[in-house]
């Protein structure tokens, strides 16, 4: 019987019916995996917005733009707006349970994107990828999901900070992230990523206590912070330092939170002169503490590619204002530059008088500050 036993359609033998599914499955993949994602670009595969985020609690603007060449490298920044653009980027701070929609509008010249791209066939624009919190297909930022930006456009990316589940065990996203571009000139970003096309983000539980400042500091290949290095990494200025990418201030008896992040391919540690912190998630015991005979007290940790973590520490605590060094203790890695200062006013914003600092001339990176009190790797705070 070559017809359905109810009196339907005829059948299609299983041999065909099987090469129809498979010739179906070998579409959907090659779509899936191919970076063009016409559909998925579009929502047709993947879910908008992730479970447990019914609808964005807060929006952002994001842009991507270039910068000033430091040197003869490119350099590019994400910014609130185009004119506050900087590398790293903007500190972003959510609360666990918090969704955040930021929409990315690429500012970034085709030509430029054109002369990073180290593959003629890789496609120009930019991404907004994230570490620790959750997202889905479309938030991803790679060109395999087909989640990025391209010049001129704009784009919505949707994050969400699960809360820690108890019940389930799930841990939460609690922490302190990072955020990066996962496009420019090949699959992995790895130029915009050298570029400056990175940031800091912090996630808090309810309760948690709040630093009065926050910087993201970022260590990378050839011993860089920030991408700088010597005096280029601190150009804090001598009567008014504002706080900043190159600037690290803080008045005595402020807590300093700093997002420590790893990029490129060495191995780094982070060690701050004068200060110590809790080895843990907040870097400070709360008072009450059941195990804080548990938490070892450190003042240098070790920091792999794409490691990040939090330290917070109060400015001065016992040790008054001053220029507090700041630097990888990788011995070759600091003497080539790898440090900046923590610059420690008193109560009243002042620096006592007398508290000169130099850096290290050598090792100074490609566009750092000249002038007769930096050529030298010194300037004054008074």
């Amino acid at each position: 019987m070559t017809g359905d036993d109810r009196g339907g359609e005829p059948r299609r033998p299983r041999s065909s019916t099987r090469r129809l599914l498979v010739v179906a499955a070998t579409v959907l993949l090659t779509l899936v995996g191919a970076g063009g994602l016409a559909a998925a670009r579009t929502g047709s595969f993947f879910a908008e917005r992730p479970e447990g985020c019914a609808k964005p609690d807060r929006t952002m603007q994001l842009y991507a733009v270039e910068l000033p060449k430091d040197g003869t490298q490119v350099r590019l920044g994400y910014g609130l707006t185009p004119q506050t653009a900087s590398y790293p980027g903007p500190t972003i701070e959510m609360t666990e349970g918090e969704c955040l929609a930021i929409t990315v509008h690429n500012q970034v010249p085709a030509a430029t994107l054109e002369q990073l791209r180290t593959d003629p066939a890789h496609p120009l624009g930019v991404s907004l990828h994230v570490h620790g919190v959750k997202y889905t297909q479309l938030s991803d930022g790679t060109v395999q999901s087909g989640s990025f930006v391209p010049p001129g456009e704009s784009r919505t990316y949707t994050w969400f900070a699960q809360q820690r589940n108890k019940k389930t065990g799930a841990p939460g996203t609690a922490g302190h992230w990072w955020y990066h571009d996962h496009v420019v000139g090949g699959p992995h970003g790895t130029q915009g990523l050298g570029a400056g096309l990175f940031g800091g983000l912090v996630v808090r539980r309810p309760g948690d206590p709040k630093p009065d400042r926050t910087y993201t500091v970022v260590f990378g290949d050839r011993q860089s912070i920030n991408l700088r290095r010597g005096a280029a990494a601190d150009t804090c200025d001598a009567q008014q330092p504002q706080p900043g990418p190159t600037c690290l201030v803080a008045r005595k008896g402020e807590k300093v939170e700093f997002i420590v992040v790893g990029i490129g391919n060495d191995m780094h540690t982070f060690h701050l002169h004068g200060h110590a912190w809790a080895d843990n998630r907040t870097g400070v015991l709360p008072n009450g503490e059941p195990f804080a005979d548990l938490v070892q007290a450190i003042d240098n940790k070790p920091l792999g590619p794409g490691d990040s973590f939090g330290v917070t520490v109060t400015a001065g605590d016992s040790v008054g204002p001053g220029h507090w060094m700041l630097h990888c203790h990788m011995q070759f890695h600091s003497d080539g530059g790898m440090s900046t200062m923590l610059h420690v006013l008193d109560e009243n914003g002042n620096m006592p008088p007398g508290h000169d600092h130099s850096h290290p001339a050598g090792g100074t990176a490609a566009g750092a500050t000249t002038g007769a009190d930096t050529a030298a790797g010194q300037h004054q705070h008074k």
